[in-house]
């Protein structure tokens, strides 16, 4: 049966299909590349390829939000491109994946765009986007990012803190950076590395005549902090930074990869140097072997939002570039296809998260955070048909001679994966199925991606308009200073001319304490005997 015919209509029976807040046993139907129903005992027409998920899990197709394709980095090109990379996260159970575009040095942001469209659009096999690199600073940047978002679909920037003479802004270029994105409601991706002090610890790594794949950590300290997108968390203290301020309010989200959510820094210092460079990656892993099970459990709390495979595969011939000196191995490491099976089994097998987690870090969020869902991420009518049939109990041994992604190493040999991929369907295409392939290249579609999404800004843009509501109060109380206002939520404008009070400007406190009140009362201040007698709670 070919693949067109395959795909027009589709009933996925028997299964419980799995969203990012409910579990429901129901059965789903798909035509014409859309989900159409969800429910039990639906009336549908005649014809549809009919899938037994009876036993299995029906979830929505991960998503994985940061690849590096076809891209030529540190004097090396990685070894998939879009085709060999894209049908390797089909294998997986990804369905749409957001690559990188790294322009170079005042090269101009939207010729490395359409470079890079026309390397992926012939060859995707899934849905893809991009984001798009800042990697220098001017006036002509910042009119390119602004026609990227308005004319090409862009709504992610990525700026680096690290790779001092390659990537790196300055400070005041990242300011101007990050302005510039929350202007034209951009996502802002930062790579948060003290590029100066990297640059001045691989230094003197080498003047200590440590050349090996150890000095990457050595050359890398732990602390990185960033209000916006955190890029790569890979360590404990980075995790409780981020953790800080969301319990502050902060509007602030991150995500880890799959290799520092499992793997940990010991593997530099493995006798085998094809080993050990093979792990070489930014930010490292981290030595302290407790790092991945806590960036596990900071996935599952919800301190960390999203996993990403951060796919950019070398060959060990290419890692070899740097036999002699840490510094010129490529960064990067495999990973596309096994994503979401190791994260299956170190997550939810090992009891770090449900499996409605599980579909909240590797796919709703990321949709959330892209202004995709729920078009994406969520398996509901009207929604992409990008399905995965999931066999919880099915088991299957990770190994480079059976993976489909490129490369000649594997991080995760041997490990022994609980949940696997049974189908794969994207856009209503059954691309995938118990191991054969029914895709073909260039049948995937760039995937524009709307700014100022709900899921960053709709809080921030709240936030704006009452510190507006407040200040302007301030100014024509005709009070010079009224002292900072600590919380997230200011407080109100001063009663109206005539005693009437707008109720929806309240901002009652239990303190006692109002802006307008002529003489407030101390937060300590309680009514022992009230009106109807004493009470020992707030109520």
């Amino acid at each position: 049966m070919s693949s067109s015919s395959a795909t027009t209509r589709i009933l996925i029976k028997g299964g419980k299909v799995v969203n990012d807040d409910v579990t429901q046993e129901a059965d789903v139907y798909i035509e014409n590349g859309i989900i159409m129903q969800v429910g039990e005992g639906l009336m549908i027409p005649g014809g549809a390829k009919v899938i037994d998920a009876s036993g299995k899990l029906v979830l929505p197709g991960g998503i994985d939000t940061s690849v590096h394709l076809q891209q030529t980095f540190m004097n090396a090109t990685t070894v998939d491109d879009y085709y060999s990379g894209t049908k390797a996260a089909l294998a997986g159970g990804t369905t749409m994946v957001i690559g990188h575009v790294l322009p170079e040095k005042n090269e101009s942001l939207l010729e490395a765009y359409e470079k890079t469209r026309s390397q992926a659009d012939s060859k995707a096999c899934c849905d893809y986007a991009l984001h798009m690199g800042v990697t220098w600073w001017g006036p002509k940047v910042r009119a390119e990012m602004e026609s990227l978002v308005r004319d090409k679909g862009i709504n992610s920037f990525q700026m680096f803190m690290a790779y001092k003479d390659l990537f790196m802004l300055r400070d005041s270029e990242l300011f101007q950076a990050l302005q510039n994105c929350k202007d034209i409601g951009a996502v802002a991706r930062v790579l948060a590395e003290n590029g100066e002090l990297v640059a001045e610890g691989a230094k003197e790594a080498l003047d200590l005549g440590i050349s090996g794949p150890e000095g990457i950590e050595i050359s890398r300290p732990e602390e990185a902090h960033c209000p916006i997108y955190l890029v790569n968390v890979s360590s404990m203290s980075a995790g409780n930074v981020l953790a800080t301020a969301k319990m502050q309010g902060k509007v602030v989200h991150g995500e880890t990869t799959t290799a520092h959510a499992v793997l940990n820094g010991l593997q530099y210092y493995h006798q085998d140097w094809a080993h050990a460079a093979a792990y070489v990656t930014v930010p490292p892993l981290r030595l302290d072997p407790n790092t991945p099970n806590y960036l596990m459990s900071l996935l599952g709390n919800d301190t960390l939002n999203v996993v990403v495979s951060d796919h950019r595969p070398f060959t060990t011939k290419q890692k070899a570039m740097g036999k002699d000196d840490f510094t010129k191995i490529p960064h990067g490491v495999p990973g596309i296809q096994d994503r979401m099976s190791v994260i299956w089994e170190r997550g939810v097998v090992g009891g770090k998260m449900d499996e409605n987690r599980f579909v909240a870090v590797t796919s709703s969020n990321a949709a959330k955070i892209y202004n995709l869902y729920p078009r994406k991420g969520r398996i509901i009518p009207g929604a992409d048909a990008d399905v995965v049939v999931w066999d919880p109990e099915g088991t299957k041994t990770i190994s480079v001679d059976n993976q489909v992604q490129g490369g000649d190493y594997n991080l995760y040999e041997s490990l022994r994966c609980h949940g696997v991929p049974l189908v794969t369907i994207s856009r209503g295409r059954l691309v995938y199925e118990n191991g054969v392939f029914t895709c073909s290249e260039g049948s995937g579609k760039f995937y524009p991606l709307r700014t100022f999404p709900d899921y960053l800004y709709k809080k921030m843009v709240q936030r704006e308009k009452c510190y507006v509501f407040y200040y302007v109060a301030v100014m024509h109380s005709g009070k010079k200073d009224c002292g900072p206002c600590d919380g997230d939520t200011p407080t109100r404008p001063h009663t109206k001319h005539g005693g009437q009070r707008d109720l929806h400007e309240s901002s009652f406190s239990l303190s006692g304490s109002q802006i307008d009140d002529k003489t407030p009362k101390r937060s300590s201040a309680r009514i022992l005997a009230p009106p109807g007698g004493r009470s020992s709670g707030i109520w």
